[in-house]
Order: structure tokens, then sequence, then C-alpha cells
């Protein structure tokens, strides 16, 4: 955990223009550091931003504040998934895993963003949105966030982490193809409950002609086709014809 040394900070404020998300205040003329905001992503004892080297590291205690660091420092490795920067590959590999059948549609939800973060009660309402719309959630093997959720048909997070402010966390899961219409409206619906930002990002199989149905249900909710993307090119077969 980051803190700042009272004894020598003389309020400068540099620190203040290094947080990933605003969590460095000034009270008289001294700079504290908010806790609930802190993401503890590290940035300002990484870089050394105080030029009286008052930030100072102060143990992590329990596994939610391990779990805030470790999805916040994109140079933390997750001790689970064995990948750095929130400890998810997010479905790039499918071509080798072959998570993604045919007829399904992988679902990465991205919440949060330097600047704003994202408490974990929000992913929480997103999770549980999508799980009620009938994504099967990743577990956490796949995704660290499935380790909070005792339950991963629900999308429950447990009550404990709730008030964890993180930089940003990754909900991933499946569905059928026929069941993206249904996903995207409680995306929609919930959007509005929560207080960060998050994008969606949909992991498809294509035919041989590069083609896919499942993205027409995007015209009839009046959203345009997405124009960018990233092209897994099958070098994983056979698995990815699983």
């Amino acid at each position: 955990m980051a803190q700042i040394n009272q004894d020598k900070c003389v309020g400068c404020k540099i620190c203040m223009t290094y947080c990933t998300v605003d969590a460095i205040h000034q009270d008289g003329k001294k700079c504290y550091i908010n806790q609930d905001e802190c993401t503890e992503c590290y940035v300002c004892l990484r870089q050394h931003v105080c030029p009286r080297d008052a930030i100072e590291a102060v143990e992590l205690e329990g596994f939610y504040k391990q779990f805030q660091h470790v999805m916040s420092d994109p140079v933390e490795n997750h001790g689970v998934t064995g990948v750095t920067g929130r400890g998810t590959e997010e479905v790039k590999t499918n071509d080798v895993s072959g998570r993604v059948k045919k007829g399904e549609v992988g679902i990465c939800i991205d919440m949060g963003r330097p600047g704003l973060g994202v408490y974990l009660r929000d992913a929480e309402k997103v999770a549980m949105s999508c799980a009620k719309a009938g994504v099967k959630l990743a577990t956490a093997d796949h995704t660290p966030l499935g380790a909070l959720m005792p339950d991963l048909s629900t999308g429950k997070l447990a009550d404990e982490c709730h008030d964890y402010h993180l930089l940003s966390v990754i909900i991933e899961g499946k569905c059928p193809e026929a069941n993206l219409k249904n996903v995207i409206e409680a995306l929609q619906a919930v959007e509005g409950e929560i207080d960060t930002v998050f994008s969606l990002g949909l992991i498809l199989r294509v035919d041989e002609n590069g083609n896919t149905s499942a993205l027409d249900c995007l015209d009839e909710l009046g959203i345009p086709l997405p124009y960018r993307g990233k092209v897994n090119v099958g070098l994983g077969i056979p698995l990815s014809l699983a």
C-alpha cells in the first residue's frame, strides 16, 4: 500500500499530477493518499515521482488488497493465470485454446480506465446482468475476477470486495450466438446504474469466407457494425476446430 510520509512531504503537489485516478489530495500544506480512492497501481512508487521520497510502501494486508494491486499494476504477474496486465488474455489466443466454440460468442467487457477506475461493486452489477442474460462467466483459471464469484451462475461477487477500487477489470464469458441480442440489451440497461465506463469486445468464429451472422442483431438494436478488430488466422489448428 502506498502512503505519504507527512514528515517528508513538502506539499509540492508533483505526485498529484501522476496519480492515475486522482487519489492524491492536499490537506493544508501536505499531500495524502485517499485509500478509498487509491487503486494500488503503484505508479507513484515505481516511478519515484516524489523528489523527497515521501511516498512509501506499506505491506498489503489481506487477499483483496493483494488482488487490488495485482489487477491495477500492469507489471504484476497474476499467480493463477500467469498473465500480466489484469491477469487475462481475453480469449485472444482462442485459435490455440478453442475456448469459444462454433455457434458461440465470447464476451469480454473491459471496465474502468486510467483517470476513473472501477469499484468492484459496479463490476458485480455488470457481471450479474450478463449472467442473468445467459452469459456463462469464465472461471478463475481464465480470468481473475472469477475467483471473487462464489457462484459463477449468478455473477455476484463476495460482499467483502465491493468497496475496492481497481484501475480496470475485465469480465469474461460466452453465450450462444442466438443469445447475443439479449446480452447487449442487458448491458444497455445496466450502463446507467454504474459510476464508470466499459467497452464490449466480442470474440466470433467466422466461416470459410470470413462471415458470421452473429452480428445481425446489431442492426436490430441500432448499433453500427464495428470496424476495428483483431484477427486470429487459425495457426492453432486443430484445437480451434473443437
